[in-house]
């Protein structure tokens, strides 16, 4: 776990993404680790909440383009599969029967703002920026939390406006909508998540877990379908000349030019 970093203090595990000259951008493999500290966060009895966090003033700046726009179609996403059953469980920051807190600094962009979606509570420094750049790239979100999740989570409306344009928001705006708690300077958003996960440690944890459950899986009624839904036009997304012409864009640093195939 090179790039992810573990560690339990006082009741509250961090996993912090760790790929600073990347702005933590997520690669296949870098996705498999950050899963499995997820799940050993879930397991760890010593951990009653858990922070999730970027190092080096950037949260996680979404699917790392040059890895994607390099590794043949057919083998995406070979480099993440994990031979455990919960493998097959979707979102597991979601999944995870504990608190699940986002301290985000800097960039949430594409598969990061995912990541904050899929986390219970968010807490942002003032310099924080949240994008779901999909339509960018040519793509739908990837994980299919901001299409599920955070239309219920800041209203159908201001969800879309985020989808569609695939602009960037601040911390500000975020928390005007709802989708952060609270917003503090840089220096202090460790202690502000740490206060954040303070609420959480007199909780039972038997009853956290299943109150937990009862939330997600009351929203998830067709969460299945969805993502089977998310799924197919993925692939269909993934083939087409509008997400080549998207990554090429970015990685030439210039607009986009999509023609809509």
């Amino acid at each position: 776990m090179g790039h992810i970093q573990y560690e339990v203090a006082d009741g509250v595990a961090t996993v912090t993404i760790d790929r600073p000259e990347k702005r933590n951008a997520m690669t296949y493999s870098v996705l498999r680790d950050f899963t499995q500290a997820i799940w050993r966060a879930s397991d760890d009895d010593a951990a009653r909440v858990v922070i999730v966090t970027g190092a080096g003033g950037a949260f996680c700046a979404g699917t790392d383009l040059a890895e994607l726009d390099e590794t043949p179609e057919g083998e995406r996403g070979s480099a993440a599969r994990i031979d455990d059953p919960r493998a097959s469980q979707p979102w597991p920051l979601a999944s995870c029967p504990k608190p699940v807190i986002a301290a985000v600094d800097g960039a949430a962009v594409g598969m990061g703002a995912e990541f904050a979606t899929q986390c219970d509570v968010r807490i942002a420094s003032d310099r924080a920026r949240f994008g779901w750049v999909f339509v960018q790239r040519g793509l739908v979100p990837d994980t299919g939390a901001g299409s599920f999740l955070l239309p219920r989570l800041v209203g159908p409306t201001a969800a879309l406006r985020l989808l569609l344009s695939g602009e960037l928001i601040d911390a500000a705006e975020a928390e005007r909508i709802g989708f952060v708690s609270e917003v503090v300077a840089p220096d202090d958003l460790a202690g502000a998540a740490r206060a954040e996960a303070e609420r959480y440690l007199g909780s039972s944890p038997f009853a956290v877990a299943r109150t937990k459950q009862l939330v997600y899986e009351a929203m998830a009624g067709e969460r299945s379908a969805h993502l089977l839904r998310t799924g197919a036009a993925l692939a269909e997304c993934f083939s087409s000349e509008d997400h080549a012409e998207g990554v090429r864009a970015f990685l030439e640093r210039r607009p986009a030019e999509f023609t809509g195939r």
